[in-house]
């Protein structure tokens, strides 16, 4: 039989590691399920809505350098929208799907379900165009040559792409062939040229340090960016965006680097340095605390993905990976110590019959982790919080640093225990957040994975009273679920659960999880004003910051 278009598409997307496509079938993407369906060595996902198949999607891809979605023309593609932009701005590569109308339907500008009613059939494209890096539509004489340029367009930016199915050219065989495309190489003169120059800044410095950032871990460059930190003997910090990157469990590590809101040793180590390496890092609000941290541009050396930045002029040309390569080579290790260790949440507070406070609650769970755990901590007070415990040996930690929409961790969560299901998988999500998607734990007992999930209920939108004017205001009110009752509702059958509301009962919640060969959903009460340092230190920067401005 001749692979259609369809067929195609997914078989190139099994090549380059992606086995799972996450989406909600539609009658206009039929023909991408059915080449999902019809693939022994792939397999669909089907997901509450398409928003959370496209988070999903974005947690795969965190483990499996790529996912996949698939949704249907229209209100599908427009509903995993907010989750395509955010692979976009954490640089994520995820391949788009989505089955349109008929060719013969779109030059009849027939007035088709899921449209405006207006004829218009590319506005939806157009819409997605500034959270893609690239699209095309599918048809049998381009997709050979489009699916090789859009490989290779998604794995060069790390960004999502866009791949448009008419429903009647999907079906049809495929007309051509085309060769993959060869990943760019660095201009050899100007790349011998940015090494020596590291080389030789890094030889002048009496004191240095490394900030390896979460580029090294979407371009797959954690091996290499290791084998810097060898070979130059550099202690290395990282910011929230970046943790994990690389093991926290060694010498090296010093700890989370937040400007002047945390971590004040780590601070004036970093900026005290003479020469400060900073490897893929983004210098965004949250990674820089409110942008407390000041590096002297004249002892910043920034390594980009395409590009090398120091002494204030920037080299293009130049990619990541032959920049770490040459550098682990001909690095010569220095005697410097750091001096300073990282450190972990300290110890726990409380026990007996106290309530959970956050003293109490944020070291039990960093103490819960285990070594090559997959943490996957919601946006807010958790990410901030649980971000500063120093982690075991292989140990994952995933947040949404940068777009930071709520709700992203359940169904991420989802998507990084299937790309990953012999690690042991920790969700980490709020009360508010965790209604926004929490009916995809179904999917966690219905794929036979068994996650263990903590949902921190402490009555509302906890981050938002702390930064807002008013912490009383309705507007942080949510729902008072009974989230332990979910799994049941959901069909996670022998789950255990748990609802703690005291020291007691969740260090026995704790120890039950250690043992439990089932999924784990424990619901975990405190106060609503109780939260982790970071987020206290923000809302008095702001607070500082608005009465200044008066």
């Amino acid at each position: 039989m001749p692979v259609t278009v369809a067929q195609h598409v997914i078989s190139r997307l099994r090549d380059v590691g992606v086995t799972d496509v996450f989406g909600v079938p539609g009658d206009f993407s039929f023909a991408i399920s059915d080449a999902v369906e019809a693939d022994a060595a792939m397999r669909w996902i089907g997901c509450g809505n398409e928003l959370n198949a496209a988070y999903a999607a974005d947690g795969y891809a965190r483990l499996r350098g790529a996912g996949a979605v698939c949704t249907t023309f229209g209100v599908g593609e427009l509903s995993a929208l907010n989750a395509i932009a955010g692979a976009y701005a954490e640089q994520l590569p995820v391949f788009h799907l989505v089955g349109t109308p008929s060719m013969a339907a779109q030059a009849a500008r027939s007035l088709s379900h899921h449209t405006l009613g207006d004829g218009e059939f590319g506005l939806f494209r157009r819409m997605s165009e500034p959270v893609v890096c690239a699209s095309a539509v599918m048809t049998p004489q381009s997709v050979a040559y489009e699916t090789e340029r859009l490989i290779h367009e998604a794995f060069y930016h790390l960004r999502p792409v866009y791949m448009a199915f008419p429903a009647d050219l999907a079906v049809q065989p495929v007309l051509g062939s085309a060769k993959p495309i060869n990943r760019p190489e660095s201009d050899s003169v100007v790349l011998e040229q940015v090494v020596e120059q590291i080389l030789s800044a890094l030889d002048r410095a009496r004191t240095g340090c490394i900030l390896p950032g979460f580029l090294v871990a979407r371009a797959g460059l954690q091996r290499v960016m290791q084998a810097v930190v060898d070979a130059s003997g550099l202690p290395f910090a990282t910011m929230l965006l970046d943790k994990s990157v690389l093991d926290e469990n060694q010498s090296a590590y010093v700890g989370i680097y937040s400007g002047r809101l945390m971590n004040e040793q780590v601070r004036q180590f970093v900026e005290s340095c003479d020469a400060v390496v900073a490897v893929g890092a983004l210098f965004s609000d949250l990674n820089t605390g409110a942008f407390t941290a000041h590096l002297d541009p004249a002892r910043l050396i920034s390594i980009g993905q395409h590009q090398v930045t120091l002494r204030g002029k920037t080299y293009y040309g130049v990619e990541m990976a032959d920049v770490l390569t040459l550098l682990a080579k001909r690095l010569k290790r220095r005697r410097q110590t750091a001096s300073l260790q990282a450190t972990s949440l300290g110890s726990a507070s409380g026990g007996g019959g106290d309530p959970i406070t956050a003293t109490a609650l944020y070291p039990r769970w960093g103490n819960f982790i285990r070594p090559d755990d997959v943490v996957v901590a919601e946006t807010g007070t958790i990410s901030m919080g649980l971000g500063f415990a120093r982690l075991p040996r292989g140990a994952s930690f995933y947040s949404q640093a940068l777009w930071g929409s709520i709700g992203w961790a359940t169904p991420a969560a989802l998507g990084a225990a299937v790309a990953a299901p012999d690690r042991r998988l920790l969700l980490i999500t709020g009360d508010g957040a965790h209604q926004f998607t929490a009916q995809e734990i179904g999917q966690f007992a219905r794929l036979g994975l068994k996650p263990v999930i903590f949902v921190l209920n402490n009555d509302g939108y906890t981050i938002e009273r702390l930064l807002c004017r008013d912490p009383k205001a309705s507007y942080n009110d949510i729902a008072p679920w009974r989230y332990a009752e979910l799994p049941r509702v959901f069909g996670c059958k022998g789950w255990m659960t748990a609802r703690v509301t005291t020291c007691a009962e969740l260090d026995q919640a704790l120890q039950r999880a250690e043992l439990a060969e089932s999924g784990v959903y424990i619901e975990v009460v405190t106060a609503p004003d109780e939260a982790p340092p970071l987020p206290l230190r923000l809302k008095d920067a702001k607070a500082n910051l608005y009465h200044s401005e008066q």
